[in-house]
């Protein structure tokens, strides 16, 4: 074992007592969970319970993630924004599959939402662009609000033993399905 090793596995995990996900009671749509968690994270004060990893594809198929901002959600989808001619721009011009992971290390809570990224329109992007920190009254045209358009997702709750429950939505022809998602004991 390197010192590394040792430094790593000496680490705290998770707080206690972690909440308890219940795959019996979960509901039928995922937003709804999806909900409910962010707003628990915002209520228990964790800081940028909006930010998340934010997954791309690259032309040669590697996946390629930095850290985003959700700006909203409604029936259009998980919106986040960037340049057209940003790295991750133009990669969702080529491959709109896309993939958010947000992690709320207080509550031992994890969701990754898979899907496809689609343009919105330009008010819309247009209204974020003004919204920003560094706006000078200047629209911009290479501003893009985007919506993720979810066809997965996980959910995922920590458990001290390390056998965390993970549910999984998935969309079909018939709407929202879920799983419990088993792992392997070891």
């Amino acid at each position: 074992m390197s010192d590394l090793e040792a430094r790593l596995r000496a680490l705290p995990a998770f707080p206690t007592p972690l909440p308890v996900l219940d795959p019996g009671a979960v509901p039928a749509e995922p937003d709804a969970l999806f909900r409910d968690w962010l707003s628990a994270a915002i209520d228990s004060g964790e800081r940028q319970p909006h930010a998340m990893a934010f997954a791309t594809v690259r032309a040669d198929g590697k996946p390629v993630p930095r850290t985003l901002i959700l700006k909203d959600l409604d029936d259009a989808g998980y919106h986040f924004s960037t340049h057209r001619t940003s790295r991750k721009g133009v990669e969702l011009a080529a491959d709109p599959r896309c993939s958010m992971l947000f992690f709320w290390r207080e509550s031992g809570r994890q969701v990754r939402v898979t899907g496809v990224a689609v343009a919105l329109d330009d008010e819309i992007s247009q209204r974020d662009w003004a919204g920003r920190p560094s706006y000078t009254g200047s629209p911009n045209p290479d501003w893009q609000r985007y919506a993720l358009r979810p066809t997965e997702f996980e959910f995922m709750q920590a458990r001290e033993d390390r056998q965390h429950t993970r549910v999984e939505y998935t969309r079909g022809d018939a709407g929202w399905a879920h799983a419990v998602v088993t792992t392997p004991a070891g």
